[in-house]
């Protein structure tokens, strides 16, 4: 899978989790970005994304994720 792609559908996953149909990723944006990006949402984008991708994540993986980029970057390299 292309790294495009993979920021695609990670869009349409913040997109279904969070509600928020208007929402612009990039790869600098952090949960203070959005709004509706609280504790709870992040476990929900976590649990969504494991099972888009047939995945898991270890605690430590997830805590390293300071932004979108960072969150996609860890995505690719368990997928490719």
């Amino acid at each position: 899978m292309e790294k495009e792609q993979l920021e695609k559908i990670v869009k349409e996953i913040f997109i279904d989790v969070l509600d928020k149909k208007d929402i612009v990723l990039t790869n600098e944006t952090t949960a203070n970005d959005i709004e509706e990006w609280d504790s709870l949402a992040h476990i929900r984008l976590v649990v969504a994304i494991e099972m888009k991708f047939n995945t898991h994540f270890s605690s430590r993986e997830i805590q390293s994720w300071d932004n979108v980029g960072d969150m996609i970057a860890c995505i690719y390299d368990k997928i490719k």
